[in-house]
């Protein structure tokens, strides 16, 4: 892509001027393309990444700090007794083809989402709404069944978006929201297009537009870079290369937090996981530090539970699941397992999971479980492991962010059932004190740790390469987005 250039002549001017505008747009690549784009019925983190807030805005937003600040409600205030949420609208916003948004829109969402049809891979964050009211157009009363602390943090995740009934029939190939950015193209399998919202209610986009360029493979990631035909590569896929970019000029090298936990996750409903013993054995087979360095290259936080070290409720509990291989030998044979067993290892493409699971089946087997790898496309994983529960054991990095309570949820992927977790995590719903929440965290972080859910292995890290005269990425990851609301060039 060509840069903005000074020249002295009337004719170099003037094509410097096109150049210019030009570069206004920007290409960034990504390695995993959406299954479909409604942010509101899939798990997929990558509609998120394309969407969330450049094309969709929920009532609140997360800011790149990852505090939760108003989005389409400019105010809101809360009953003394925690149950009764009134939002005042934005005024003057309007979707993507030119209707009004205005509070029914807000109550057809929220509706939607905990419907008893919804789709929502998030249902859970509006399981506490007891009704969702349009005072006026600019007026929405929320009524919660219980006091719930975490109320506007949930209604800042992806799957909260504000949605309209006069479009959401075509949203899955068409999506039409509020933001800052239409959407204009997709290519299935090469690119999706944005353009600029110039009837944005807010601070308009620096960019005329954007490309995100789909990109699985790593060499092809590092040679679309090197060439400049991407400007900015989110959560770059090759993290031995990151020391080459860091140390040309033209790139900037971005290596900041995410929501991220990277598992190695297990069906505790399929023998042998349903035996604690042998998800301990598991656990004590995996050495974390083997797996960051020869997997991402030294990037990543070892974890031992299902929380992000950043967060300051975060217990290390890394030592429940030291790697000791003799240890995991004698707790298969207590298990009834001296000899082994076999099991099948499900990847989805990200490059944590690929080289990640080379590494991990062979630690596996040194123990004696030999596990069986299938690489799969996304939507494969989506569907085999994620929906249909078909897999012993598969790697993922959870992104969403603080989303501990998805062990609370017995028909979530990996099926832990404990009433005394599920009980917890009622009670911290509804909790508002926050040294009583900050407990509340550190005690089911150990609970799943103790019960060696899942095997924790590291804390993603957000890698970035991005064009140096491309400034408003953001570095840390608090929610999956890529964010470009923010982002401009300079020279």
């Amino acid at each position: 892509m060509m840069r903005p250039v000074t020249f002295a002549t009337g004719m170099s001017i003037a094509l410097a001027t096109a150049f210019s505008a030009q570069a206004r747009d920007a290409t960034v690549g990504m390695q995993l393309e959406p299954p479909h784009l409604d942010p509101t019925s899939a798990a997929a983190g990558a509609i998120d990444q394309v969407l969330y807030s450049n094309v969709f805005e929920g009532l609140t937003r997360f800011s790149s700090d990852g505090s939760v600040v108003p989005g389409l409600a400019e105010s809101w205030e809360v009953s003394d007794d925690g149950v009764i949420y009134t939002f005042t609208l934005r005024e003057g916003v309007t979707f993507h083809d030119g209707t009004s948004f205005d509070a029914s829109d807000v109550v057809f969402t929220l509706d939607r989402a905990r419907g008893p049809d919804s789709t929502n891979a998030q249902k859970g964050l509006f399981a506490n709404i007891a009704g969702v009211q349009a005072v006026n157009d600019r007026t929405v009363v929320i009524t919660l069944n219980e006091p719930q602390g975490a109320f506007l943090f949930n209604l800042a995740w992806g799957d909260a978006v504000i949605v309209a009934p006069e479009s959401i029939e075509d949203i899955k190939s068409n999506p039409i929201g509020t933001g800052a950015f239409r959407f204009a193209d997709w290519k299935q399998g090469d690119s999706i297009t944005l353009v600029r919202n110039d009837d944005y209610w807010g601070t308009p986009a620096a960019l005329d537009g954007a490309t995100f360029k789909f990109i699985s493979a790593p060499t092809a990631a590092f040679a679309a870079m090197m060439a400049e035909d991407v400007d900015a590569f989110y959560g770059y896929p090759a993290p031995e290369n990151l020391a080459q970019f860091d140390a040309d000029p033209r790139f900037t090298v971005l290596a900041g937090n995410t929501e991220g936990e990277t598992i190695l996750a297990m069906n505790n409903k399929l023998p042998p996981f349903d035996n604690k013993l042998v998800r301990q054995a598991v656990s004590h087979a995996i050495d974390r530090s083997a797996i960051i360095d020869g997997a991402m290259f030294g990037y990543g936080t070892p974890i031992g539970s299902h929380f992000a070290p950043h967060n300051p409720a975060y217990v290390d509990l890394t030592g429940n699941s030291a790697y000791d291989p003799e240890k995991a030998k004698a707790l298969l044979a207590e298990a009834g397992f001296p000899d082994g067993f076999s099991t099948t290892l499900k990847l989805p493409p990200p490059s944590y999971a690929r080289r990640g699971g080379e590494i991990i089946a062979a630690q596996l087997r040194a123990v004696g479980i030999e596990a069986e790898i299938s690489n799969l496309e996304w939507a494969q994983w989506l569907e085999q492991a994620f929906k249909g529960y078909d897999y012993g054991m598969t790697i993922v990095s959870h992104t969403e962010p603080m989303d501990i309570g998805i062990y609370a949820r017995p028909g979530y992927y990996f099926q832990y059932d404990n009433l005394d977790f599920q009980k917890l995590m009622a009670e911290f719903e509804v909790e508002n004190d926050p040294d009583m929440r900050t407990e509340m965290l550190q005690k089911a972080q150990t609970i799943i740790s103790e019960d060696y859910v899942n095997a924790y292995l590291f804390q993603l890290a957000q890698t970035s390469v991005v064009n140096a005269k491309l400034e408003g990425i953001w570095a840390d990851a608090p929610t999956q987005a890529v964010d470009l609301t923010g982002v401009r060039w300079v020279d």
